[in-house]
């Protein structure tokens, strides 16, 4: 309740709601919000939470992130300059803080003449799950193959 006070904005249940739900489920979209919504409140509607997700953005109290080639996501951690890794098979996204020290990454090698504030790095790989699988697809494989 604070949190939306100390950015001017109402206290309601679907705001309160969808804050919840991101900080339990970092990095969902916005039609797993609203599900998650709405096992708390039945009777939210899909504008009700898109309104929510675009006024919290707005305020600085939820980060949209949307990686290339997949849908936008949200999360609740701001405020700080951490980046994300990417599965490349199930597009599972985790949280990646900077190397060393407070936001490293925002010295550019030449900037350019820009005041630079924000950097955004995006790891890509295979997450465990999906390179367990694929390691076992591979020796099913191979023992096929025998």
């Amino acid at each position: 309740m604070a949190r939306l006070r100390a950015v001017s904005l109402r206290v309601t249940r679907p705001r309160l709601a969808v804050l919840a739900t991101l900080h339990d489920h970092p990095h969902v979209d916005t039609e797993t919000v609203i599900g998650l919504v709405r096992a708390s409140l039945p009777t939210v509607s899909h504008q009700a939470v898109y309104d929510v997700l675009r006024a919290l953005t707005d305020a600085g109290l939820v980060r949209r992130i949307q990686p290339a080639g997949t849908t936008a996501r949200y999360e609740a951690r701001v405020g700080d300059n951490h980046h994300h890794v990417v599965c490349r098979v199930c597009d599972a996204i985790a949280d990646v803080d900077c190397a060393v020290g407070p936001a490293p990454c925002l010295d550019a090698s030449d900037d350019r003449g820009f005041l630079i504030d924000e950097a955004e790095v995006v790891f890509w790989g295979i997450c465990p799950a999906c390179a367990a699988q694929r390691s076992r697809e591979e020796q099913r494989v191979r023992k096929a193959h025998r």
